[in-house]
């Protein structure tokens, strides 16, 4: 299976994913306008490039611009939301929530927040 990586750029990152197909987005993602503009431009001609079957985000500021060029697009989008927030959504998670084809949550708790969720379990 084919796959490529959108990520931030990161000594972590560049160590695990030797040998793959990596596209760098533009960070600080957290209520940085500018660099929305940047991913979501980002997302446009990547998407486009690479003509994906599906997108997948365990979230993250850069998450959002991918899935709504992917739902534009008519690309399918799954969405895993984070372990540690069980009491509030997260921001990606909103946003990213009404543009998922699957919605993933970690805990049953979770479901209360995004009731359209199937619970996974936790992946760590």
């Amino acid at each position: 299976m084919e796959r490529t990586w959108v990520t931030f750029d990161g000594p972590d990152a560049r160590s695990l994913l030797v040998g793959e197909k990596v596209t760098w987005a533009y960070a600080p993602t957290t209520r940085n306008a500018l660099n929305l503009l940047r991913n979501l431009w980002l997302a446009w001609r990547v998407i486009r490039r690479v003509r994906p079957s599906l997108v997948v985000s365990t979230g993250a500021g850069v998450a959002f611009p991918f899935f709504l060029v992917a739902r534009i697009r008519g690309v399918r989008t799954v969405y895993v939301e984070v372990f540690d927030r069980v009491e509030t959504p997260t921001l990606t998670g909103r946003l990213c929530y009404p543009l998922s084809d699957r919605f993933l949550v970690q805990w049953e708790e979770q479901v209360r927040l995004y009731p359209k969720g199937r619970v996974i379990g936790p992946l760590l």
